[in-house]
């Protein structure tokens, strides 16, 4: 029998909480408790406890334990992983058990795909990624390490994604189309190849 580790997740806001409902439903973990820069003054997100200032998690993770950066803005998660990555501290990828993810698909450390998304036959996810609610990456496209797709974002086939990429609510992008890296594009935003 597997024993069930412990997930700790760096970032106890919005995102941080739908990733401790996204982990809490998928039952592969022992606890979930958060560290957030706002501890010691708020001990609580949703009914998870926050047990600690991120600058506390090499002395606070134990050995099992597994980390995810749940927090939506790109350079703060590129950096938090950069540091616990410096620590050695495993990576978790957090997959809501509504969301779809192809068998042929490869996802990379420390993502979270959320309620609702699709990965699918061929996808490739870096490291870091945020796939939100609703969201689509169809067969072949590539979503580089610490990209964003906000809710209902959807990626046709083959499309590229490079690193650091926010594409906000809403977005498409059709076919064959290459977003460069640390793009911002507005919510709603209908991206189309040159």
């Amino acid at each position: 029998m597997e024993t069930k580790r412990n997930l700790v997740i760096v970032g106890a806001g919005g995102h941080g909480r739908a990733v401790a409902e996204a982990a809490e439903l998928d039952g592969s973990w022992s606890e979930i408790v958060f560290v957030d820069d706002n501890y010691p003054g708020q001990s609580t997100s949703g009914p998870w406890k926050i047990v600690g200032h991120p600058s506390q998690l090499g002395s606070l993770a134990t050995p099992g334990d597994a980390v995810i950066v749940a927090i939506g803005n790109q350079a703060a998660r590129e950096r938090l992983m950069l540091a616990q990555e410096a620590l050695g501290l495993p990576f978790a990828t957090v997959i809501h058990p509504k969301a779809y993810v192809s068998p042929y698909a490869t996802v990379g450390a420390g993502c979270a795909i959320m309620a609702g998304a699709i990965v699918g036959t061929a996808a490739r996810l870096g490291r870091g990624v945020i796939v939100n609610a609703n969201a689509t990456v169809d067969h072949d496209a590539v979503v580089g390490d610490f990209s964003h797709l906000g809710v209902g974002v959807q990626l046709a086939g083959g499309v590229v994604v490079a690193e650091r990429v926010w594409l906000q609510a809403g977005t498409c992008a059709g076919y064959r189309v290459r977003v460069p890296p640390d793009t911002i594009v507005e919510p709603g935003t209908s991206l189309v190849a040159d």
